[in-house]
């Protein structure tokens, strides 16, 4: 089942209606430097045919007809700072004649054509426009993510895509449907598995289960429990950790490495809802509700026969794909705000120079990677606001072949959309081959289609 199907539940009430989705225009703010615990913004720009960006009192969006008005309590701002303006060709980035100007890809700028994914800076505020952001036709125009309640519990998010996943998450959850949770590590599958644990609101415990850190040979007897004297070793009745689970919720972490034969058990245990011990002759009842991850391709793994289609089938009722924190920086702002509340670090600030640093970044190691380099350098400052210098030195060693790539893909991004997607007129704006854009359309996984007129 692909992400998103919309499953049968469990208990017979059917299945959820699919919504309609569509791609509109849309502005993020991303991370304010001053105020990085406060998370991010999102306004769509369907009916919108200017939007004034100024310093305010709080962060607040205001619409009159067609026209937007953004307010972000940056000091380094001016009160009419920018403006968007919609164009035939698309929408164009404007200075109103700031104190601290329009930084696009780190350069002051008077005007730009906007590309999808422009990042640009104001004052110590980042912003993103987006071109076509999918989601449901009924998610809200304007979404702060520091007032809005979160899809599923500590789990917020700008994309309304992501948003509309978790809440099926949550929906899953209600309705005892199983859920697998697919995605890189350190992506927030186990934050995600919390979540549904409170959302399904168990009288039992979260009991949460590495299958990756079982050794093979006491997988069954670590899962399913032991009577005394089953093994050389059993010296003493073992309940496992399915019957620790009882009345909760399980989360088989890393289930692609599960053993084929603890895998035939487990299918076993999740058909019957009774488990039976290792020694034991008769099977005890277990109620539990069910939650697994895994940063493998359990499609192919079936394919190849290396994880039983079977117990796939009933750990997949519904499955979530968690995207790589490279794939949805528009919630930067929301997971830096999350992980300084974590940090405890109340009274942190950003320079733009780390803000730069930070989203020019590609994350290998998601979530986890930025927590740990958040912690490295907020040491480093020492209670003064975090800068580039501060940030490790695996972060940085790699920043210029990054910027290079940065500023190629914006700068063709740019020309694209001021050709309107013509490939020949934008090999001779940049003295290049129409062969050699096609190579970097390709690489940037860029639709130029999109942009003819």
């Amino acid at each position: 089942m692909a992400a998103g199907t919309l499953p049968e539940s469990s208990d017979g009430i059917g299945p959820l209606r699919p919504v309609a989705e569509r791609e509109i225009p849309t502005l993020f703010v991303v991370l304010e430097g001053e105020r990085p615990r406060g998370g991010g913004a999102r306004c769509s720009l369907h009916h919108v045919d200017e939007v004034l960006l100024g310093r305010g009192d709080g962060r607040r969006a205001r619409r009159e007809g067609r026209r937007l008005t953004i307010e972000i309590p940056d000091a380094r701002m001016s009160s009419r700072h920018a403006r968007l303006r919609r164009t035939p060709r698309g929408f164009v980035l404007e200075d109103l004649g700031s104190r601290n100007g329009v930084l696009v890809d780190g350069s002051r700028v008077e005007s730009v054509a906007l590309a999808d994914g422009t990042w640009f800076l104001l004052g110590r505020t980042l912003l993103r426009f987006r071109e076509a952001v999918r989601g449901p036709t009924d998610a809200p125009e304007d979404l702060d993510s520091a007032s809005a309640a979160p899809p599923l519990p500590r789990l917020s998010t700008l994309l309304p895509s992501l948003a509309r996943e978790l809440e099926l998450v949550g929906e899953m959850a209600r309705a005892r449907v199983t859920v697998c949770v697919e995605g890189e590590s350190g992506t927030g599958k186990e934050l995600v598995a919390r979540a549904f644990h409170a959302t399904a609101a168990r009288r039992g415990d979260f009991v949460a289960v590495n299958c990756a850190a079982i050794p093979a040979t006491l997988v069954e007897s670590e899962l399913f429990g032991h009577k005394r004297g089953a093994f050389s070793g059993a010296t003493e009745d073992r309940p496992g950790l399915i019957r620790a689970a009882d009345g909760g919720t399980l989360f088989l972490d890393e289930i692609g490495d599960l053993p084929l034969a603890a895998q035939a058990a487990l299918l076993r245990v999740l058909q019957e809802r009774a488990v039976t011990p290792v020694g034991a002759t008769r099977p005890i009842p277990v109620d539990v509700a069910v939650i697994s991850a895994t940063h493998r391709d359990l499609d192919a793994m079936v394919e190849d026969e290396r994880f039983r289609a079977d117990l796939f089938a009933r750990l997949a009722g519904f499955r979530l794909a968690l995207p790589p924190l490279r794939r949805r920086l528009e919630d930067f702002g929301v997971v830096v705000g999350a992980l300084l509340e974590r940090l405890d670090a109340a009274g942190a600030t950003l320079r733009p120079d780390a803000l730069l640093a930070l989203t020019a970044h590609d994350w290998p190691l998601n979530v986890r990677e930025l927590e740990n380099v958040l912690r490295t350098g907020l040491a480093m400052a020492r209670g003064e606001p975090l800068g580039r210098e501060h940030l490790p030195a695996q972060l940085l060693a790699p920043r210029g072949a990054t910027s290079e790539e940065a500023a190629l893909e914006a700068r063709l991004r740019a020309l694209l959309v001021e050709h309107q997607g013509n490939i020949s007129q934008v090999a001779r704006a940049m003295g290049k081959t129409r062969m050699q854009i096609h190579r970097w359309l390709k690489r940037f996984q860029i639709d130029h289609t999109r942009l003819r007129r």
